[in-house]
């Protein structure tokens, strides 16, 4: 024969049995510990098992309750799950091997499935597992793991902010910080659905900023950056949180009024704006002298609402009020006409 016989003694020592297996128990027939492993040893932060019953310190689960050393002794062989019977009761794997010449028997112990919250609930390192238990290693390459994923979830979070705010950025004048026309258009879309579904209708104003021109020519391209954010401001205030407020071109503005609107409360609203901006801007000590001029229209005037036509209405609202004498609003109705070449024009004069 190759080795010897299965059943010949093999004698080693406690300590090198320690080395070995780290979380062995040898228990007397009797069923009281007579040795324990260092690394077991350890998870009873200083507590002597010798001497203790066995039973009375670990629990059997499966592969069934050993409520004697008899039945303990029936499941040798058998893989075992066990628990320590005193907080955090630990999970634990085991094996009992029965020793010669009434010397009791040999229990191994390992975590199994359990290693790593053993490790951070004993405080357990490297050096508490046998040399070839991989047990360690293979926490590490979870961990290692776990590090990656938190990152690549860091990275993903990250990635998806970054698209937020260039979203945002695409979407937002980078003066004023108001709503661009690409804004305005999906804004516009949301609002005709609505109203196109029986939902509330809007109003919708142009606003052309008087006398900009004489202010940028007059102090410089600051000056007229500085009125343009006053401006902001402005329609911020004399608007709701659910109304859009946009910049549509160098001194244009248009405003979204969902809801419930009418010509009384568009021409409050405006002449409220027009108060505001005729209080002059200072520019280095200088007065910026403005005011504006309106025009609205109302989705409720229309069949079918439409983008194209409501915003090419309040542009002729907006005309009529500049040829009016500016500083004014306009809301358009039926009667209100002008020439196909007039429209759009009131920005120019």
């Amino acid at each position: 024969m190759d080795g010897p016989p299965r059943d010949d003694p093999v004698l080693i020592g406690i300590a090198d049995l320690g080395r070995l297996m780290p979380m062995y128990l040898w228990i007397a027939p009797t069923g009281h510990i007579r040795a324990v492993g260092p690394t077991l040893s350890k998870l009873f932060q200083g507590v002597a098992l010798a001497g203790l019953r066995f039973l009375d310190v670990f629990e059997i689960r499966k592969p069934q309750a050993a409520r004697s050393m008899d039945e303990v002794r029936r499941l040798a062989g058998q893989r075992l799950h066990l628990a320590l019977r005193e907080k955090p009761r630990t999970g634990l794997r085991g094996l009992v091997v029965p020793l010669q010449d009434g010397q009791g028997m040999v229990v191994n112990l390992s975590f199994g499935i359990a290693a790593a919250e053993a490790v951070r609930d004993h405080a357990l390192t490297n050096a508490d597992f046998a040399p070839t238990d991989l047990t360690v290693e293979l926490l590490y390459l979870t961990e290692v793991k776990a590090a990656v994923m938190e990152e690549l979830a860091a990275l993903n979070a990250r990635l998806r902010t970054a698209q937020r705010t260039a979203e945002e950025q695409a979407l937002t004048d980078a003066l004023t910080g108001l709503a661009n026309r690409r804004a305005l258009d999906h804004a516009l879309v949301r609002v005709l659905d609505a109203a196109a579904r029986g939902g509330r209708g809007f109003a919708l104003l142009h606003l052309d900023i008087d006398f900009f021109k004489a202010v940028n020519d007059t102090f410089g391209h600051a000056a007229g950056d500085l009125v343009l954010s006053h401006v902001a401001a402005i329609l911020r205030r004399a608007t709701r949180k659910q109304d859009i407020v946009a910049r549509v071109g160098g001194d244009e503005f248009v405003m979204i009024l969902p809801g419930p609107v009418d010509e009384a409360m568009v021409a409050t609203i405006a002449r409220r704006i027009i108060a505001e901006l005729e209080v002059p801007v200072m520019f280095e000590g200088a007065p910026c002298r403005i005011s504006g001029s309106i025009g609205a229209t109302l989705s409720g005037l229309y069949e079918r609402p439409d983008a194209d036509r409501m915003l090419s209405d309040a542009d002729a609202a907006l005309y009529v009020s500049k040829r009016r004498g500016r500083a004014q609003c306009t809301i358009y109705g039926p009667g209100l006409h002008l020439p196909e070449d007039q429209r759009g024009a009131a920005g120019r004069p």
